[in-house]
């Protein structure tokens, strides 16, 4: 993929190291020419000194050609005002926009523009550690799923998964087995003592599985 990621911060940097890495086509648009420090000394990205809702930056960046933009600098205005171009004007297929301010989700997705909001995720996560120490996080941001990682219990050592699996309300999705490592089972995988099992949950029905289940 060609990624032109606007906003050199922390998180801008780290995914451009990441997506790097994995042999995407990078280009970097900060303002601040010393962010890209951060990207280190190894990333074979592009990097242009700019503001990244300008046209002119933007077709320097090579946005014509571009997969996806990921806007996520450290202010919600810029970003919108971004992934608003690269969508509307230059029609980029995939536009993710950073914010901090979560009531404004709903506005932007209005716009055709996806968000991910930080402060909706650290706050989930810290609550999901607080309340529910099994369950890791929201995969939707409806929150009608998530994932439950434990321990196997004596009660379903020796089981298949397709035995504990609950059609529509939960799903073994992965094992982290003490002697072959982390695997995805089929349906005839059987559990084993020491196993960790990760699992997708109906939210609706976290209640039900912690009991069947016993998780504390």
């Amino acid at each position: 993929m060609y990624v032109i990621i606007v906003g050199c911060g922390r998180v801008g940097a780290e995914l451009a190291k990441i997506l790097e890495k994995e042999g995407h086509n990078v280009v970097v648009v900060d303002k601040n020419p010393d962010s890209f420090k951060r990207l280190g000394s190894t990333f074979n990205g592009l990097t242009i000194v700019g503001n990244g809702f300008t046209l002119e930056t933007l077709k320097e960046a090579g946005i014509e050609k571009a997969d996806a933009l990921c806007a996520v600098t450290n202010g919600d205005n810029t970003n919108i005002m971004t992934a608003q171009v690269a969508k509307k004007i230059f029609n980029v297929p995939k536009v993710i926009a950073r914010i901090y301010d979560p009531q404004r989700a709903d506005i932007y997705r209005s716009l055709g523009i996806y968000t991910v909001s930080g402060t909706v995720l650290f706050a989930s996560l810290i609550r999901d550690k607080l309340i529910e120490p099994h369950f890791t996080g929201y995969l939707i941001e409806t929150k009608e799923l998530g994932v439950l990682e434990f321990n196997a219990h004596e009660e379903i050592v020796g089981k298949s998964v397709k035995e504990i699996n609950l059609p529509g309300e939960f799903l073994v999705v992965t094992l982290i087995k003490k002697k072959t490592g982390t695997i995805i089972p089929t349906e005839e995988t059987v559990i084993e003592k020491g196993d960790v099992l990760i699992a997708i949950v109906k939210t609706s029905s976290l209640k039900r599985i912690k009991s069947l289940y016993k998780l504390q």
